[in-house]
């Protein structure tokens, strides 16, 4: 039945990520690339869409109204308007606003902005050892370092901008499920307000937080299908090219909903595991 998966490919994909590959190798590298795209840009997604709706969620219980305000207008739009839709937006806002490649912005050493992209310096072995390769301008292209396309930015922007909105509710409500007399006698007792944070608060709010930060993590990894429409060449979008080169529909559509399928049931196992060894316990 999937035989066909050891045909050659036939055609090219525009990022490979750290797999080599071209259009003489069999369908399964293909979708082995489409496959490393998709976890290329959803795993840090998923590190800073976790640290930003921290941010937000915690500007929800700052004393200062402009802070409170701020989140929640922030947790409005955003969870209001489709992914889709700001996925789209992300990717032309870049395309039109960025700079050619000849003047791009440069706001740190080694790292450059521009419409070809994001470069930024990236570890490369040679016959002395691994060593940093910087990026440098090389007439209307970039060499060295390393290189994220316009495409990505566009899909990880997006994930991580929609994905916030609703992790900083599911944090909101964590912390607001710890008593406020834990706080109050950890105070009393001379902790600083850092420490009843992270050794009072939070881990009686892991309990709460962990269950529902599942289901958010989950939409992550399968939200990112949607780069198909920015030309991200993500699982979805291989799986497509490889559906239109074969004619085996069915085989190709099975394929990937079994790859989305173990990617759920890991990230589920993953954070179940951490729930009962970490969130659990601490609260114990």
């Amino acid at each position: 039945m999937l035989d066909f998966l050891n045909q050659p490919a036939g055609f090219g994909i525009g990022e490979t990520g750290l797999l080599v590959y071209d259009a003489s190798q069999p369908l399964w590298r293909a979708m082995a690339v489409g496959l490393g795209n998709t976890l290329r840009v959803s795993l840090p997604a998923l590190v800073f869409a976790t640290a930003l709706g921290t941010l937000v969620a915690l500007s929800r219980r700052a004393a200062h109204p402009g802070l409170r305000t701020a989140g929640q207008v922030y947790i409005d739009v955003v969870r209001n308007v489709p992914l889709l839709v700001q996925l789209l937006m992300w990717y032309f806002l870049l395309l039109d606003w960025l700079p050619d490649t000849t003047l791009a912005l440069g706001w740190l050493p080694g790292v450059t902005l521009s419409k070809g992209g994001l470069s930024f310096p990236w570890l490369a072995a040679d016959h002395s050892g691994w060593l940093w390769s910087l990026p440098a301008q090389d007439g209307l292209s970039v060499t060295g370092g390393a290189t994220v396309t316009p495409e990505y930015l566009a899909v990880f922007m997006a994930l991580v901008t929609y994905t916030a909105a609703f992790v900083a509710e599911v944090v909101r409500a964590g912390l607001e499920s710890v008593p406020k007399s834990l706080s109050e006698a950890a105070l009393t007792l001379g902790a600083l307000p850092h420490q009843v944070m992270l050794r009072v608060v939070l881990p009686q709010a892991l309990r709460t937080m962990v269950p529902a930060m599942t289901n958010q993590y989950l939409n992550l990894v399968k939200n990112s299908s949607l780069a198909v429409a920015v030309g991200y060449p993500d699982l979805v979008s291989v799986g497509n090219t490889a559906l239109n080169q074969t004619g085996r529909a069915v085989e190709c559509i099975l394929v990937m909903m079994s790859v989305y399928l173990t990617l759920s049931l890991l990230t589920a196992a993953l954070m179940n595991w951490f729930n009962t060894r970490y969130a659990l316990r601490g609260s114990a």
